[in-house]
């Protein structure tokens, strides 16, 4: 009797910490609750003409890291791009700017960007990704030597160099390997 309560209290044990998992996992059910279509943490980028304008200088980060606003300020600042002049024709400019917008934080249904919306107050306008405060809270207990100390990272801004599948819009704690170190886990 006793090694069948054991067995019991081990299986609901169990049971509980995969519904756990299954919670608080990285990936969301579709909106169709269909575990087999199952949502990355961000929306991949679908826009070819920003994959290359922006692809071309820096990894081309998925507009569903900023809200609208953030990116309005960005686009309309081009000619001062982080110290440097990323200007584009204003027919460009006025399309990657509708792509971007409309695929913001703001409206997004994908866990992450949920989650960076949430951890921004209305009068915030970040300009940098790796300064809302979601990007800074998940990279916390990240020791400098890892990132700015490290020659193949070398900032917080450079998503691709430990995040895998970044370009695919994962950004799963299991898929980080960070160069020169390994796999992250915390």
């Amino acid at each position: 009797m006793k090694l069948k309560k054991t067995l019991l209290v081990a299986g609901i044990g169990i049971l509980t910490l995969a519904t756990a998992q299954l919670l608080f996992s990285d990936e969301v059910w579709s909106d169709e609750d269909k575990p087999w279509k199952r949502r990355p943490g961000v929306a991949p980028v679908s826009n070819q003409q920003y994959a290359e304008e922006c692809g071309a200088c820096h990894f081309a980060y998925q507009p569903g890291w900023l809200p609208a606003r953030s990116w309005k300020r960005l686009m309309n600042t081009l000619d001062d791009h982080f110290d440097e002049n990323a200007e584009l024709s204003d027919e460009v400019q006025d399309d990657l700017t509708e792509y971007l917008v409309s695929h913001s934080t703001d409206d997004a249904t994908h866990r992450r960007s949920r989650k960076v919306m949430r951890s921004l107050s209305d009068d915030e306008t970040p300009l940098r990704i790796t300064r809302t405060p979601y990007v800074e809270h998940e990279h916390h207990e990240l020791p400098d030597r890892l990132v700015a100390g490290n020659a193949k990272v070398g900032s917080l801004s450079n998503c691709s160099a430990c995040h895998r599948r970044a370009d695919k819009g994962s950004f799963s704690e299991r898929e980080i390997d960070i160069p020169g170190y390994g796999r992250w886990d915390d």
